[in-house]
């Protein structure tokens, strides 16, 4: 699984940094290394992670989509902020996404540590949506995901994928502030 662990984290690294500075491309790239995590995941028996890449695949297709939907003179779709409802909903979607999964994974297969593995799944595909609909809360999401994953992965020996979720930490933090910066200087006050 090494060289298939080293595509896939070139790819994800270059597919977050890419989306990070708003860039269109950035999505071809996503799509592939989740292709290739789903595959590992599958071999790894994490389940809720190999589910959770699958239906990546269909929300980084989307998240080209809406990327592209150009207004006015912008070459991508503005960033955004969630409402106080839309932030409560995102936390109660992660967190009861969780608990179903959890209990499914943990009562109906043999997967290892299935409520951390749920959390990931959970958590990643509320921010997945937010990312691919510009929401700007989309990297607090991704940061708390990341910092749960990387025990994760290590725990399960998976050191290139730890190595990988610990770039895209420091990567979504990044994307955060670069985000959160242009937001500011541009959209201020623009809240759904």
């Amino acid at each position: 699984m090494t060289e298939l662990e080293i595509i896939a984290t070139i790819t994800g690294i270059a597919s977050v940094a890419l989306q990070a500075k708003e860039k269109v491309i950035a999505w071809p790239f996503a799509i592939v290394s989740v292709s290739i995590l789903a595959y590992i995941f599958f071999f790894e028996k994490l389940y809720s992670d190999l589910g959770l890449h699958i239906i990546y695949i269909i929300l980084n297709i989307y998240g080209w989509i809406v990327w592209t939907q150009k207004r006015d003179t912008e070459t991508v779709t503005p960033t955004k902020l969630l409402s106080n409802n839309g932030l409560i909903y995102s936390a109660i979607t992660t967190i009861i996404g969780c608990g179903i999964l959890g209990y499914l994974m943990s009562t109906f297969t043999d997967a290892d540590l299935p409520f951390f593995d749920a959390f990931t799944t959970s958590g990643s595909l509320v921010a997945q949506y937010l990312l691919a609909k510009k929401y700007l809360q989309n990297w607090w999401l991704w940061i708390i995901v990341d910092l749960v994953a990387i025990p994760l992965y290590l725990y399960k020996g998976l050191w290139i994928i730890a190595g990988l979720f610990a770039v895209y930490l420091v990567i979504c933090i990044w994307g955060y502030i670069s985000w959160n910066k242009r937001y500011q200087g541009e959209y201020s006050h623009k809240t759904l």
